[in-house]
């Protein structure tokens, strides 16, 4: 019997993961997760407050914007039939996809209401359009200041508390 060496067997099984659309109700783990049949899914393209991340408002109060763009999005969906086409593994092993429902991009439609950001780095710009409308608009985030969620991740990882991490001195106005 021959041995098949352990990265060529992941590298097979990650293909025939990838190779099936995701197809049902989705649960909303935070504002860029869902989870379909068991299976989390990241949004491709962009980044989403964290649940514990707060933001400030139009009137420079706090409000848990990670929690309303997770509310919000689950709101939208409203039980209706997700379907998820994957676009490749993230480095946790979660399937990273493109999900729409009602023929609606999820990603454009949470970046579009200010609920998240355009992700350049992995969108190469897909949302920037969306993104520019709703800053325009002052939607969502855009109402007031926030701060990027991959730099309110690094300030966590680095110990920082989730308030102080949220008002940092880089926070967008």
């Amino acid at each position: 019997m021959r041995r098949i060496p352990l990265a060529l067997l992941l590298a097979l099984l990650s293909s025939m993961a990838l190779a099936d659309q995701f197809v049902g109700q989705a649960s909303v783990i935070d504002g860029d997760t869902l989870e379909i049949h068991g299976t989390r899914i990241r949004l491709w393209g962009i980044d989403a407050p964290e649940s514990s991340q707060v933001c400030r408002g139009e009137d420079s109060l706090q409000y848990r914007c990670g929690a309303q763009a997770a509310n919000d999005l689950d709101a939208f969906i409203a039980r209706r039939t997700v379907n998820c086409v994957p676009v490749s593994l993230d480095q946790y092993g979660r399937t990273v996809a493109t999900c729409s429902v009602g023929g609606a991009d999820l990603g454009e439609w949470l970046v579009l209401h200010g609920l998240a950001l355009d992700w350049p780095q992995y969108s190469k710009g897909r949302y920037g359009v969306a993104q520019h409308n709703a800053e325009r608009a002052g939607r969502g985030i855009w109402k007031g200041s926030y701060v990027e969620p991959w730099l309110y991740r690094a300030c966590g990882r680095a110990n920082g508390k989730p308030a102080a991490c949220s008002d940092d001195a880089s926070s967008h106005p």
